[in-house]
């Protein structure tokens, strides 16, 4: 399971809630919060306390996907389906994390064209890979997660309706490390100790002035930010 460090009410009731919404295999589930606060975490959380924990666990960053890849990626492609595909086809990321969970961190920046196809998935469990006409059929969970407002792309027609419904059959809401302040010490602590290890230190705690400037810090960047803090 993967290390989620925290003691403060609100961290915990987002492991609670999540082990519960675990159990479905395939139920789609929304992670929104900003970034740094550990979403990818939650979602890894989430996989490992499914029916299909043994399955793959694969993460994709839509934002990093060209728009017009978008379809190829998750979807795959048959061989001659566009210039530069490979001879022999490709099996897309959805295909490749069956009977797993897929995590699509920064979901709002997918193209309209694979918008549709990612609804079509999600509601039928079916899709084609680009250039084919034959269909396929896998069970793969969907996790996404989006710093971004869906009801603004929404207005602006940038984001499908249908689609965030879908999404967000189940929604998480991923507290900022400022909404859980009772977790900043222990994470520091927590990532002292990794740190050390991996720079050959020895460190055993911190001043209380340390920890004071710590407590009275706002973290912008959130967990990410705490961890680069230590590391640095």
């Amino acid at each position: 399971l993967p290390c989620i460090v925290g003691e403060s009410s609100a961290i915990q009731d987002v492991m609670e809630f999540v082990g519960a919404v675990a159990k479905s295999p395939d139920t789609p589930i929304l992670l929104m919060g900003e970034t740094g606060t550990g979403k990818e975490l939650i979602a890894q959380a989430i996989h490992y306390r499914s029916p299909h924990f043994k399955g793959p666990f694969m993460t994709v960053n839509c934002a990093a996907i060209p728009k017009d890849l978008a379809e190829s990626e998750l979807f795959g492609y048959e061989k001659g389906a566009f210039s530069g595909a490979r001879a022999s086809g490709k099996k897309g990321l959805i295909e490749e994390a069956a009977n797993g969970t897929l995590f699509l961190d920064e979901v709002g920046d997918l193209s309209f064209e694979a918008q549709a196809k990612l609804l079509r998935f999600l509601e039928a469990k079916e899709f084609y890979r680009v250039g084919s006409t034959r269909k396929f059929h896998v069970q793969t969970r969907i996790v996404s997660a989006t710093n971004k407002d869906l009801d603004t792309l929404m207005e602006g027609d940038a984001f499908r309706k249908d689609l965030y419904f879908r999404l967000g059959a189940i929604r998480v809401h991923v507290p900022s490390l400022n909404e859980r302040r009772d977790d900043i010490l222990p994470l520091a602590k927590h990532f002292l100790l990794v740190f050390s290890k991996k720079f050959g230190k020895i460190f055993t705690g911190l001043s209380q002035e340390a920890e004071r400037a710590l407590m009275t810090h706002t973290f912008a960047g959130h967990v990410r930010e705490l961890r680069n803090l230590i590391e640095r």
